[in-house]
């Protein structure tokens, strides 16, 4: 399913043909890392596969401008099924024309269509700009978010 907006953006389901093009804006997010395309290839693809996993591309002028994903799950806490917005970027250059908000909106539609009770999500402490973006469409800073590598 696909949305047009006056801007000529149009949000539509990611494809595996996307992925070079999601790569680009993954760099963009976390230029301080040294990313492996054949591993997030493998980890896109199963992405695309999942029930409880969606993938969003904003595409305009041919190409794709803006990528969202996030993941469903259980949570005792919220009393129902979650989604969990994984990554949401948007091309250099063409933040602030408003496909941030038009992916996020994609992405809470999809999850209470889904039956979602809740979405989240979570944003580095250096990203001020980010968080002023999610407060300002309604999201509401709930506590820390803790994590440890494991394995490889």
């Amino acid at each position: 399913m696909a949305s047009d907006s006056s801007r000529g953006v149009r949000i539509r389901d990611c494809g595996e043909d996307d992925f070079e093009s999601v790569l680009v804006l993954l760099r963009q997010l976390w230029p301080e890392l040294e990313l492996d395309p054949v591993a997030l290839k493998e980890i896109y693809r199963e992405c695309l596969t999942r029930d409880t996993c969606h993938a969003l591309c904003a595409v305009a002028g041919g190409g794709v401008v803006g990528f969202c994903d996030f993941t469903l799950k259980q949570s005792l806490w919220h009393r129902g099924k979650l989604a969990y917005v994984d990554e949401l970027i948007v091309k250099e250059g063409m933040r602030g024309m408003g496909i941030g908000t038009m992916l996020l909106e994609r992405a809470t539609g999809m999850a209470e269509d889904l039956g979602c009770r809740h979405i989240g999500l979570d944003s580095a402490f250096q990203r001020g700009e980010a968080h002023r973006f999610y407060d300002d469409r309604g999201f509401k800073g709930l506590g820390y978010i803790f994590g440890k590598d494991i394995g490889k």
